[in-house]
């Protein structure tokens, strides 16, 4: 009723979220909430999982009489005051009609298309015959109707080489031999089938440039536009299914009874990943001037992460530092803004990570950037009683922008911060907060520190000073 008439916070909400959104909609009667909502999570679950809006105006929101007494304002003298009364009547009585019958409120099933047999078939004739396959595995392949334990196992049974990626991440375990972490652009020019099972073709994989031109490519994805991402320009699909992915590696496992990857393709790239990590390593020993080397940082993170441990990366350069570094324990155990990027995450993901797995250790690792878009939420942490962790990578500099900014412009404005107290701020709000300031201190008694009053039930902000590293130096990808 209120719409479009200068009430509070009145703005037009579904041509906002259109364009961002899978479905939306405005409820305009009570006894539509329940269809509506059972709607919207069903489309939000289905194909390519993404976002709905749903719309619920006060007018349906507030008890009947509330509506009442402020829609119909006492007795209407004249005709025109009555037909408008008549009118407003009729408006709330249709709001509530119905509003009390039972409702069926059984979730509606997601639609999700599936491979079929003969799409099965081609694929399994191409696998066979590989020499050198590789399987790039994305986001969608960690979703529901397989568990991501299933879809580990089949993974395992082929033993091809696989590159994770995204919600992907640990779903093959810590230190599985087919998980090959580093040397992706080498590993695929060498490659001679490419499973692209839900990954897109879009700047992280240079726009599909990176895909060899005479291997077979067999491309999976839920959603069409990112199954066929640039294969206009750059690469062409040997065979390109819109279908989930978890239920193609499955099937294509059960079809491939029997099939043995070449033992000698795998040991290559483990031996290029072995190459690459120790040049990492390297890396990582060599000292800051002042602050911590990343690096070390990072790796010493890794060494006291338990089995439980839940990831979650919320940042720019610190944390794409963190992603070659850290092993996520298993499946669903590492989450991340996406090819977004959207700083902010961290906060939230963790108070969702925390709720649904209640006895995890979970992990914030912060850029310094990113940390104040969510370090409230440490007030909402201790409230709650549930206690997590955050490591801050604090070189006080937005570092992703700079690494780019400074050598084609010659400035850093803008890229600037300052080594903030972020330990105080969590503090402040309840939390404990420990500090590694000067490259002298000990990373590991202190995160030993952080994990002893994380255990009597705290919640534990690390604000670690870094130095600059050159590890990611033309890494920025658009």
């Amino acid at each position: 009723m209120l719409k479009g008439r200068g009430a509070l916070q009145d703005i037009d909400q579904i041509s906002l979220f259109t364009s961002i959104c899978k479905y939306c909609t405005t409820i305009k009667t009570v006894r539509d909430i329940v269809p509506t909502l059972k709607l919207a999570l069903q489309v939000a679950a289905s194909g390519t999982p993404g976002p709905v809006f749903v719309e619920i105006p006060v007018d349906v929101l507030y008890t009947y009489s509330m509506v009442k007494k402020e829609v119909v304002k006492g007795k209407s003298t004249g005709f025109r005051a009555r037909l408008v009364s008549w009118y407003l009547n009729n408006y709330v009585n249709n709001i509530f009609a119905g509003a009390w019958e039972p409702r069926d409120t059984t979730p509606l099933k997601p639609l999700i298309a599936l491979p079929d047999t003969t799409e099965i078939q081609k694929c399994v004739q191409l696998v066979s015959c590989a020499k050198r396959p590789i399987i790039l595995v994305g986001s969608q392949a960690i979703l529901p109707p397989n568990h991501p334990d299933i879809t580990k196992r089949r993974l395992e049974s082929m033993g091809i080489p696989c590159f994770l990626s995204g919600m992907a991440r640990g779903i093959l375990g810590k230190n599985s031999p087919l998980h090959i972490r580093h040397e992706r652009s080498r590993a695929l020019k060498e490659a001679d089938l490419v499973i692209l099972a839900g990954t897109s073709c879009d700047f992280r994989l240079s726009y599909g440039r990176v895909l060899p031109r005479k291997a077979v490519i067999i491309a999976v994805n839920r959603d069409k536009i990112q199954l066929y991402m640039n294969s206009d320009i750059f690469w062409k699909p040997s065979v390109a299914i819109q279908g989930d992915v978890g239920s193609f590696i499955q099937e294509l496992s059960l079809n491939l009874a029997g099939y043995k990857c070449n033992d000698d393709w795998l040991e290559k790239l483990k031996e290029n990943e072995r190459l690459k990590e120790e040049a990492i390593i390297k890396m990582s020993e060599q000292p800051s001037p002042d602050y911590h080397n990343p690096l070390k940082v990072l790796y010493e993170l890794e060494k006291v992460l338990p089995d439980n441990a839940i990831l979650v990366a919320d940042g720019g350069d610190f944390v794409g530092t963190a992603a070659n570094i850290l092993r996520p324990r298993g499946p669903l155990q590492w989450l991340d803004p996406g090819p977004f990027g959207t700083l902010g995450v961290g906060g939230g993901f963790a108070l969702g990570a925390k709720l649904c797995r209640p006895d995890a250790q979970v992990w914030i690792v912060y850029g310094d950037g990113s940390c104040a878009f969510s370090i409230a939420e440490m007030d909402t942490f201790v409230r709650h009683k549930l206690p997590v962790l955050a490591l801050v990578g604090n070189d006080a500099a937005w570092t992703q922008i700079a690494r780019e900014q400074v050598p084609i412009f010659g400035t850093s404005v803008a890229c600037n911060l300052a080594y903030t107290n972020y330990h105080d701020v969590a503090i402040g709000y309840g939390a404990k907060g420990v500090l590694i300031s000067s490259n002298t201190e000990d990373i590991a008694k202190a995160l030993t520190q952080a994990n002893h009053i994380y255990a009597q039930g705290n919640s534990v902000l690390i604000n670690v000073l870094i130095g600059k590293s050159k590890f990611r130096e033309g890494s920025i990808a658009v």
